[in-house]
């Protein structure tokens, strides 16, 4: 584990660098063109970049990025 003293800034920089990687595995996610390793690779980033965010935000904010998992089997 490691420890991190941001200033005011700094945290407001690495909440948007997470919010913005979320909304971009999000959308990466959602593309039925990738498959296999690599989406299995994006899904563990997006956990991890997840709970990151969730460090320094509301839960209200959290909210907005919460993966729907059910998938439709056909």
């Amino acid at each position: 584990m490691m420890g991190f003293l941001f200033n005011q800034k700094e945290c407001q920089e690495l909440e948007y660098m997470l919010r913005r990687e979320l909304e971009e595995l999000l959308l990466d996610l959602g593309d039925k063109r990738i498959d296999g390793v690599v989406r299995v690779a994006m899904e563990e980033r997006y956990s991890t970049v997840f709970k990151m965010y969730g460090r320094l935000v509301s839960p209200k904010e959290l909210s907005k990025y919460v993966r729907n998992k059910t998938k439709t089997s056909h």
